[in-house]
Parts: C-alpha cells; structure tokens; sequence
C-alpha cells in the first residue's frame, strides 16, 4: 500500500470502495458514513490484524478467493468471545498463483459443527441476467 498517496485509509479506500456500495445499498449511506465516523465500522487490510482479536464483533472479509492459506488462517485465529465471522469469496475467481486459502480453509473447516459453508448457485446470480450467461460460458 505504500505506493499510493496518503495516509491508510485514504490507500485503502478504493479496495473499499464495492464492499462501501454494498453497505450503502443495505444500511443507508448516512448510517454507513456514521458508522465509519464513530468506528462502529472499522476497515482494515488484512496485512494490519496480526495480533488482534475480534470480541463482541462482526467481522467481514470480502474478497477471500485472493488470500492465501497462511492470510485467511492468520485471519481466522483473530475470532474471539462473541463474534461472528463472514468470509466471502468465489473460488473460480481467484486471481493468486496457486490453491486459494478461502478452498484450503473449505476443505479443512466444513466439517466444523459451528462452521457453516453456503456455496450459491447459478439463480443466486443477482448482478444481472448477462453476467448469469457469462458465468455460464467460463464454466462449461
């Protein structure tokens, strides 16, 4: 991140910036700006949580297919008392050099009784009946 001019959260802020839309679109902008304001909604890159602990929270990490099984296990040691995790990802969009750590973590926790893994289908595509067709294509 140190190529990008500013300070963190203004670096961080286009790798945000989806995840933010999302937020907007379900909570309301101005509940979104005030939960960034009162750090009630905290951003951070993934590189910045070793040595954190996740208590009374609720955490998201967007993006997972990118991580690699050292980051995403790094990640998921932070769970502490009363948390609940999210972590998002698709698989077949990994953009990183070798196995994802979001299907390491798949394969090794799914059989977790208090790990739930949802994988969505095909009708589950939101974005638009195009993309549907394109996810298609790339898959058959």
């Amino acid at each position: 991140m140190g190529f990008l001019p500013g300070d963190l959260h203004e670096k961080f802020d286009p790798y945000f910036d989806a995840f933010r839309d999302c937020l907007n679109e379900r909570l309301g902008k101005g509940v979104v700006e005030c939960g960034l304001k009162n750090d009630r909604i905290v951003v951070s890159p993934l590189a910045y949580l070793r040595g954190k602990t996740f208590n009374d929270a609720f955490v998201v990490l967007d993006e997972a297919q990118n991580c690699t099984a050292t980051q995403l296990k790094m990640f998921l040691t932070r769970i502490g008392e009363n948390c609940r995790v999210v972590v998002n990802g698709d698989i077949k969009q990994s953009d990183i050099g070798g196995k994802s750590g979001l299907k390491d973590a798949v394969d090794r926790l799914g059989q977790i009784a208090s790990v739930y893994v949802h994988q969505f289908e095909h009708d589950d595509i939101v974005r638009s009946g195009l993309v549907k067709e394109i996810i298609q294509c790339y898959e058959y």
